[in-house]
Parts: C-alpha cells; structure tokens; sequence
C-alpha cells in the first residue's frame, strides 16, 4: 500500500499544471495571507503582553483571512495532487484502469464540488448582513472564500480532466456518478425506511468505494455526506456549506498552517540537524546509541514541528546513513522511525493535540501539558526494546565522543534545545495562546538561522509558504468535510445509539477504554488520524465523562491509540510514509514492525490503566 499526506506528494502520476496565470492566482495570494497572519498574530502578542496594551481586533481580523488560507490552500494542494488519499488499490491496477479510476476521482470531486458552489455563494450572500464587532468587517468577506474555492478546484478539476483523461474514461466516470445518483433516487425512500442502517450505505459503502478507489479522502466524505442529506433526509444541501465552514474556520485551527510554517522554517534553519548532531555526540558510543538517538530527535523535534511527516523527514535523513554503516538493517531502522512517529503524537504542538481540542472543547494549554509523559512512557518502552534488538551490534569501529566534541555540539545546539521548552514556557504561562505562540517561535526560529546557524536561505522562504498553504488547505478541507459527516451521523441518531452501546459495555471504565483503544486502532488505520478524530471524538467524549474518566486522560488513550492504527501495517498511512523517508521497500520492514507495535501497545495500556501518566502534572 502506499498512501498520500498532506506533506508529501502522491504517488500516483500527478496531471501537467493548469497554467502558470492560474498558479499565481492561486500562490501569491495564499503566501501573503500567510505573512498577514503571522503579523497580526504576533502584533498582538507584542501589544498585550510588551505594552500591555492589548489590540481587540487582532483575532477578529485573523480569523477573517483564516477561511481564505484555508480555501486557497485546498485548491493549491488539489492543483498539485497533495490532498491525501489512499493508493494501495490504484498501484495494483494497470494503467489502463488507473487511468479510468483517476478519472473517477475527479469527477466525483468535480460533482461535490459544482452541487455545492451555488448553495456556497447564496450562503455567502446571507451573511453580508452579520458584522464583526470591533472592525465592521461583513461575514460574507469571510465566507466568500468558500464558493471562490469551490470555484478554484472546479477549474482546476476541468482542467486536469482535459488534459490526462480521455473522453472514454470521462464518459464511463460520469456514468457512474449518474447511474450511483439514480441508484439513490429510486431508492430513497426505501433507503429512509430502514433508518439508521442506511448509515451504511452512505458513510460505510460510499465511503470505503470511493477511498479504494483513490478518491481523495476530504471528496470521498463530502459526497457520501451530500448523498446522504440529498436522499436519506429533507434538509437542504447548504446545511453542508454551514458544517463545513463552522468545523474548518475554528480559530484554534490556525496554529495548522503556522506550525507547519514553522516546522519547515525549524528544518532550513538548522535547528534539527544541530539537535541531532548533539544526541549523536553524547550517545552514539553507546550499543544501540543511534536508537536512543532517533527516539530523543523525535521527542524535541516533535515540540517543535506539529507534523509527524515532517519530525520523520527531519530526524532520518541525519541518522540512517551512520545507522547503516554500524549494521543496522534497514527494516529495523524504518520500524523505529515508523513507532516513533506515534509515539510522539502526543507532545506539544501536534495537530493532533490542536484538532482533538478544537473538536472537543478540551483545554489546548491541558492537553499540551498532559501530553509529555505519555510519550515519554512510550518511548521508553520503545528504547528497552531496541537495547534487547540491538545487543549484537558491532561497536568496534566506533569511537566515543571527547569531553569537548560534546561540549561543542552542546553549545551549537542549545539555542535550538530552548525552542520547545520557549514554546510551552509562553503557553502554560499565558503570555500567548495555543494559536499565537507559533508566531514566536516562527520568529526565534528565524532569528536563530540568521544570526546563529547562518543556513537560512531566503530564497526557499517563498516555496516554503506555498507547501505550507497546500498542507494546511489539505487538512482544513478533510476537517470540514468531516465536520459535516459529523453532522450527519449525529442528527441521525447514531451519536445516541453509539453511547448506548458503549455504556453498556462490561467493565465499566476500563472495558470502555478498551473498546476505545481497539475501535481507534482500526479508525487510525483507515481513516488516518485527523479525519477519525474530527468525526468520532465528539461522539465518544460525552461517554467517556460520564465514566469519570479525566478527559484529558482519554484523549491521550484516543490519540495514542489512533496513532498506533496510522503507523501500523498493512493499512497503516504513516508507516509507509516512513518507508518512503527511509527509501525502505514495506515488504522489508513489515516484520520488524511487529515488535515496535507491541511495545507501544504494552505503553498505551500503561496510559490508559494510570490516569497521573496523563492527569499528574495539570
């Protein structure tokens, strides 16, 4: 199986460009709203906490150009083929019937989108007569950038079509978008009579169909939500337009882009190579020292990042060659990489942490602080398996650091080893929120580059806000799209139904946490873990306190849980994006999986049987 993220581009054959006017209308638009929100942000941290004169309308405005960057960067990332989809079924079909399934895709984006960009735009014209309080600013200013993104992809998806698929495919695609709407029409109202199972067919059949076949998830939700409010129910089509812009323009969803920025800001910097670069000095004598090394690069780079990807694409390309040339076999190393990328799920600022708090209205300062000992638990499980799997390493060629090649190293990297503690410092302390910290530490970052490391390279700036912009457009639309599915299942009654069963289950708590634990293994693993998350988190939370149990706790099992599931083979989306990192067939490191996963499992279990591992230090 392979699989696509946001941060890093399909696997598949990715269409030639629209055009380079419709590259630019699309970029240089989504780069400066970027720029605008870092200054805006940042100028109020500076007001409020420097001059202790706080501006009111700093959040107001970001919040304004947040559906924009948001609404650009999905059409940025559908112009590029980065919105993330499942390829395990395309890359075993010939290409012959890829070319038809590529066909399909677009058309049933092409079909989601054009039934909604009319609804979108009359919903924009509604809210012309709703206000900012400080500024003024119309709410149809704000949500317009829906429609014109609907717009944009609609283009784009015309577009692509023209150019890589033939009539033949469109016609037989198109055929089957009409004969699947039929489908649903003659059998609407049989579809309405058999209740909630017709959950099935619509968020279960249509889901899964779409998703074998390479449709990209965010589209694959989206049209079997719209099929689902279109043939099962009587409401209008634009109470998916209002999903979709409550669950993508939550205000906690803007540290998405800003820490992806900085998290790509960390790597050209310097930052992580000379973090890194200090673990190795001081650990890589010892047998299995490298290992110890890739757990603790993890661990910081994780602080610092948000993005899984991107921890691994840091941390891995320092480490494997060295790795290597000490014996260790290839396999083994992407096992390590892979469990240690959902090992780090739950330290701060992941997107993670981010999402499950905007969803559930969990405080994000909570969860920030909760998260760092569960992942410590996990990566010391993980660090006692590898001293076991690694006792047979030769060391004989491999000379210890001297006092002052450490002390060295230190030194070059201590102005990057402050950055995640600088980073928490400013949240638990209050001097920014979850959202306005990552302008700070996009400017130290910055900063530190310049006048510290010296490798900053400002050419690279401008590349690195578009990626930044298709990531996050990316994972903004798959939120939306999977508020709305969230919508549906719960005004179907299937939220209700959910707690019922689960209350019941024997064991009282701890049945339920471990019902949890499998339920999100799988979700992780077919969904991955920002859409399972935005879709089944609401649902579960209210069960899990009527438990008793700390919600902050139960959010660590939730996402350790789905992170085992997002990095576990054969489905597991992360470990092939490790692989990939490693440049790792699967097949060679499927085995060495195995006993990584257990040991994060045996962790896991520790977290969710221990409440203080996550509750301890709130």
């Amino acid at each position: 199986m392979n699989a696509s993220a946001p941060d890093m581009p399909l696997g598949a054959a990715v269409p030639a460009a629209p055009g380079r006017v419709l590259r630019h209308v699309l970029e240089a638009p989504a780069v400066a709203l970027i720029l605008a929100e870092v200054v805006i942000l940042l100028t109020g941290v500076v007001s409020r906490y420097v001059f202790h004169s706080p501006i009111g309308w700093t959040d107001e405005l970001a919040g304004v150009l947040f559906l924009w960057i948001g609404m650009l960067g999905a059409a940025i990332a559908f112009h590029r083929g980065e919105h993330m989809r499942l390829t395990f079924l395309l890359d075993r079909l010939n290409a012959r019937t890829r070319a038809l399934a590529e066909a399909f895709g677009l058309v049933v984006a092409l079909t989601f989108l054009g039934a909604l960009v009319g609804p979108a735009a009359k919903f924009a014209m509604h809210e012309h007569m709703i206000t900012t309080p400080a500024l003024g600013i119309p709410n149809s200013m704000r949500v317009a950038a829906l429609p014109v993104g609907f717009a944009l992809m609609i283009v784009i998806a015309l577009t692509r079509l023209w150019r890589t698929a033939g009539w033949r495919d469109f016609a037989m695609s198109l055929l089957a978008v009409a004969c699947a709407a039929l489908a649903f029409y003659v059998l609407g109202p049989s579809l309405k009579a058999i209740g909630n199972w017709n959950l099935l067919v619509f968020f279960a059949l249509t889901v899964t169909v779409c998703l074998l076949l390479g449709v990209p998830i965010g589209f694959a939700f989206g049209i079997a939500t719209l099929a689902y409010v279109l043939f099962a129910t009587r409401a209008p089509s634009s109470v998916i337009i209002g999903r979709i812009e409550e669950g993508s323009s939550h205000l906690i969803l803007l540290a998405v882009p800003l820490f992806v920025l900085l998290g790509a800001l960390m790597e050209v910097a310097g930052l992580a190579r000379a973090m890194v670069g200090f673990l190795a000095s001081l650990l890589g004598h010892v047998r299995g020292g490298l290992n110890y090394v890739l757990l603790g690069g993890m661990y910081l780079v994780s602080g610092i990042s948000g993005s899984k990807v991107a921890d691994m694409a840091a941390v891995a390309p320092v480490l494997f060659p060295e790795m290597k040339k000490r014996g260790q076999k290839p396999g083994e190393m992407v096992a390590l990489l892979a469990t240690s990328g959902a090992m780090a799920e739950t330290i701060p600022p992941s997107l993670v942490l981010i999402t499950i708090g905007s969803v559930t209205s969990v405080s994000i300062s909570a969860l920030f602080t909760g998260g760092l000992l569960p992942a410590l638990v996990l990566a010391l499980a993980l660090g006692l398996l590898a001293f076991f799997r690694s006792r047979g390493d030769d060391m004989s060629g491999v000379a210890r650091a001297s006092r002052s090649q450490v002390w060295k190293a230190f030194l070059i990297a201590a102005p990057a080893l402050t950055l995640p503690f600088v980073i928490r410092f400013v949240v638990t302390e209050g001097v920014a929120t979850a959202t306005e910290v990552s302008t700070i530490g996009i400017v130290y970052t910055v900063l530190l580059g310049v006048l510290v490391y010296r490798e900053f390279e400002w050419r690279r700036v401008y590349g690195l806000l578009v990626d930044t912009a298709a990531m996050s457009g990316a994972i903004l639309f798959i939120i939306g799209a999977a508020s709305a599915m969230g919508w549906a299942l719960t005004q179907s009654g299937f939220s209700t139904q959910l707690s019922f069963m689960m209350s019941g289950v024997p064991g009282g708590k701890y049945g339920f946490l471990c019902i949890t634990i499998v339920a999100f293994v799988v979700l992780g693993m077919a969904l991955e873990g920002i859409p399972a998350l935005v879709v089944f988190a609401p649902l579960v939370f209210p069960i899990a306190r009527s438990f008793g149990i700390h919600e902050v706790q139960y959010a660590m099992v939730v996402i350790l849980a789905m992170g085992v599931g997002v990095f576990a083979p054969p489905l597991g989306i992360g470990y092939f994006i490790a692989c990939a990192i490693g440049k790792v067939p699967p097949n060679d490191a499927m085995r060495a999986m195995w006993p990584y996963l257990g040991a994060l499992t045996a962790g896991l279990l520790l977290v969710a049987a221990i409440p203080w591992i996550s509750t301890g230090f709130l």
